[in-house]
């Protein structure tokens, strides 16, 4: 009996121990796996903070960079190309800049390109349907549609209230005495840059170092007097249209000039 009774009380307590042994290994295994889940959610948190440092930090950067001049149209088409006025030797006008606008679109924040090219045509007269429609349905951000409108035109268009068009100040050159002193003048192109006459000798020679100090600015510039007398200018060229047509000439000219000084004071031609 003794020895029976000590048989089944070393098997409860091998038992015990068994069950005590089990025990631990559970609450092992339960502690290492809260541990991983710890280590898990540490690291995504980590993650989580670094991508959001990163993007933080590109938005700050991104606010303390000068915008480029292409992101803004507005601030691109600022500047306005201005010439001096040239005047004849006794102050009289003869070219000057008058303020003008030019449309542009940004195709990209046009909605509805055929909405769009069908209202601008009752303001615009002679409107290229296919040329706009081409511009405004291009992948640009910039796009002309037309140079040199008037304020009444301006303000029209306006009031259709079209979403991704928008205006640009310009000068347009225009001569008061018309074709008088044309030959001797020349002209300018749309962009208000000399191509032949005097208004190339100023953008050539002239005016070299003029477009960096103030072709781009408001700031008025010193006329340039020529001199050429209008009053004598308009009277030789009236002299020779009558000359040509009394003798029934093919080409005439004349040049009047200053027997003290030598300037050129007339220079009139007709072919």
């Amino acid at each position: 009996m003794i020895s029976l009774a000590v048989r089944l009380r070393s098997r409860a307590h091998f038992s015990l121990k068994r069950n005590v042994n089990g025990k631990n290994g559970i609450i092992g295994t339960a502690a290492r796996r809260r541990n991983q889940a710890r280590q898990r959610i540490g690291i995504l948190t980590a993650s989580f903070f670094a991508v959001f440092l990163v993007i933080g930090a590109r938005l700050v950067q991104y606010g303390l960079v000068k915008p480029l001049e292409t992101a803004s149209i507005n601030d691109r088409v600022s500047a306005v190309a201005s010439r001096p006025d040239i005047v004849d030797r006794n102050g009289e006008l003869l070219a000057t800049d008058l303020n003008m606008v030019s449309l542009y679109a940004e195709p990209r924040k046009t909605v509805d390109a055929d909405e769009v090219v069908e209202k601008l045509a009752t303001v615009i007269p002679n409107l290229d349907w296919r040329d706009m429609h081409r511009k405004l349905q291009s992948d640009s951000a910039f796009q002309w549609l037309r140079r040199q409108l008037s304020p009444q035109q301006q303000a029209d268009i306006l009031a259709l209230g079209i979403p991704g068009i928008g205006f640009r100040p310009e000068k347009r050159r225009f001569y008061p005495g018309g074709p008088t002193a044309a030959h001797i003048l020349g002209h300018v192109n749309v962009d208000n840059q000399g191509l032949a006459g005097m208004e190339r000798y100023i953008d050539q020679e002239g005016l070299a170092d003029l477009r960096a100090a103030g072709m781009t600015s408001e700031t008025p510039l010193e006329p340039i007097r020529l001199s050429i007398d209008l009053r004598i200018q308009n009277i030789v060229r009236e002299a020779i249209a009558r000359a040509m047509s009394a003798y029934q000439a093919e080409a005439a000219g004349a040049v009047v000039l200053d027997v003290e000084t030598g300037e050129v004071l007339a220079m009139a031609s007709g072919a």
